[in-house]
């Protein structure tokens, strides 16, 4: 078996953070220009040899939570700075070559991690774990305008697998299957053709998830997974989606581990009738195979949301049922065993989650965004085999879970309206920012 190469990638965050601060403190007047577009950019026609065009932004979220009840039956009560970014955009001669950057600096702010119940995934449970401080690394090119377009992109990045990263979606806390919906922090080449309005992406990546925030995807992985994504633009704002992908042992980062065959279904809507409005609905499945082609373990999952934009406010709800596995876990109840086998996975318990979200409207001051909000959910987790060596009821010592959160998103640049589409797979309508985020329109 291959070594874990785990090692900081802090010269790089800091050569990616100084570049980005610069270009941020460069964009401050571009984008009180163009605050009605939502949109930050430069473009340099008289350099056509030079960069041509580039963006960047900054966000972090500053959030009070309580969870009532947390493990074992206690009440957590806590404040985090969450999803603290920079990202950046640089294109040379249009589309021909485009770069995208994402620091992600929840490494320093989250180092146990973000209460969030019902979550898991990279060894947290009910906390959502931190992300690799370099989030995103991608150079690729597209084809120039016709009726067939083609792209290719190369580095690190999400995988064309799923639904949209919940940090682009009108709520703070992660839903439970943000690991069954996603596939993301891959090192991987992706293509993508796009015939009238419909767009296929394909790509080979490495299986293995990061083992921590300054974590680097292993040598002896490499291209070992595949996926495949198809996306229908339709009319009236309209875009249906599939997707399949064969993970190569995620949690096993030597390999050797259980594999994961995932399918996704989801039918997005994204409009501005007047009113600005938003929904998304998921269907997805991922089976945990063994080496003989057996299937250990299956988790599925349904989530619908929406959100309606009145008077610059946001009302947002979303409703999901998902399944995740019951890890054995440590002596701290937030954490489980690395590297997960087959027999660390106690059971599975069902998540049924009714999430609301109101967030004020923007206070915007230049280039700066800061928006007010509140969010609540009631949660039902529910073991589904007895007798089971996991029981939710007896752990959280209730049958119900409630978490209240209240705090401020601050935006400054611009922000992507989406994450994880290349090249011609990008969706790139003009954007309207919302009260919570940047937002595509069709």
């Amino acid at each position: 078996m291959s070594a874990r190469v785990a090692r900081p990638d802090a010269q790089l965050v800091r050569h990616a953070l100084a570049s980005l601060s610069a270009l941020l403190v460069a964009s401050a007047p571009i984008d009180a220009q163009h605050a009605h577009t939502g949109a930050s950019r430069i473009d340099s026609s008289a350099h056509a040899d030079s960069v041509r065009s580039w963006r960047v932004g900054a966000m972090a979220i500053g959030v009070a939570t309580r969870a009532d009840p947390g493990a074992h039956g206690r009440t957590v009560r806590e404040g985090a700075l969450t999803q603290p970014m920079i990202v950046g955009d640089v294109q040379l001669a249009g589309e021909a070559l485009q770069a995208l950057v994402t620091v992600n600096l929840e490494g320093l702010t989250l180092r146990r991690g973000e209460i969030n119940p019902g979550i898991y995934g990279e060894g947290y449970i009910d906390r959502r774990h931190p992300h690799t401080y370099l989030h995103e690394a991608m150079l690729g090119g597209s084809t120039p305008d016709g009726p067939i377009r083609l792209s290719l992109f190369i580095g690190k990045g999400f995988v064309p697998f799923g639904t949209d990263d919940p940090m682009t979606r009108p709520f703070v806390k992660y839903p439970v299957n943000h690991h069954l919906a996603q596939v993301m922090e891959r090192v991987m080449v992706v293509g993508a053709v796009n015939i009238g309005a419909a767009a296929l992406e394909f790509a080979r990546f490495n299986g293995d998830e990061p083992e921590g925030p300054s974590d680097s995807p292993n040598p002896g992985r490499s291209l070992d997974s595949r996926a495949v994504r198809l996306t229908i633009r339709a009319p009236f704002g309209l875009e249906p989606s599939v997707s399949r992908a064969n993970v190569k042992s995620p949690e096993f980062a030597s390999g050797g581990g259980l594999d994961q065959k995932k399918e996704s279904a989801s039918l997005r809507l994204a409009r501005d009738t007047g009113v600005w409005r938003y929904a998304l609905v998921e269907w997805g499945r991922t089976r945990e195979i063994e080496r003989d082609g057996r299937t250990a373990f299956t988790f599925s999952t349904v989530l619908a949301e929406g959100s309606v934009t009145l008077a610059r406010a946001q009302l947002a709800a979303r409703f999901e049922r998902s399944e995740r596995p019951e890890e054995d876990r440590l002596d701290d109840p937030y954490r489980s065993i690395r590297p997960l086998l087959d027999f660390n996975v106690l059971g599975r318990t069902r998540w049924d989650i009714v999430t609301l979200s109101l967030a004020a409207p923007a206070l915007r001051r230049r280039w700066l965004s800061a928006v007010p909000f509140v969010e609540g959910a009631w949660l039902r987790p529910r073991a589904l085999a007895h007798p089971s060596a996991f029981d939710p009821q007896t752990f959280y010592d209730a049958r119900e879970l409630w978490t209240w959160s209240v705090g401020v998103r601050v935006e400054g640049g611009a922000m992507r309206p989406r994450f994880g589409r290349y090249g011609v797979a990008a969706v790139s309508p003009p954007v309207r920012r919302s009260s919570m985020h940047m937002s595509a329109v069709r």
